[in-house]
């Protein structure tokens, strides 16, 4: 797949991985957003509670999760702390990383509370 058809890919899997959270009661609250540190793909509210997740598509699920590595995934958690210190609740306020995949048939695969 060319650059541009694997960047289109990309934000086709970010938005069904979207609208799955929101079908399930989270509310999407940023997009891509972008720190000092990276980017987080989707941020999200559940209730009182902040959720950050990195989106991986690829033709597996195995692919997909071993497409994250721990120099991104520690970029991912520096992103994380830097946004929940502009909101109110600050760094008290409830955090998690998790990993939705999305693999070449459009089947989706959450891992929640990645760690390092």
């Amino acid at each position: 797949m060319s650059g541009r058809g694997s960047y289109l890919a990309g934000l086709s899997a970010e938005d069904a991985v979207a609208r799955d959270y929101e079908k399930r009661g989270s509310e999407v609250i940023a997009r891509r957003f972008r720190g000092s540190g990276g980017e987080v793909d989707l941020i999200l509210r559940e209730g009182s509670d902040y959720v950050f997740v990195e989106v991986k598509k690829a033709r597996d699920f195995s692919r997909a999760a071993r497409a994250l590595s721990p120099a991104q995934l520690g970029r991912i958690c520096q992103t994380a702390m830097e946004f929940v210190a502009g909101v109110p609740g600050g760094m008290l306020a409830g955090m998690r990383v998790n990993l939705a995949m999305v693999d070449g048939m459009g089947q989706m695969k959450r891992l929640e509370n990645i760690t390092q």
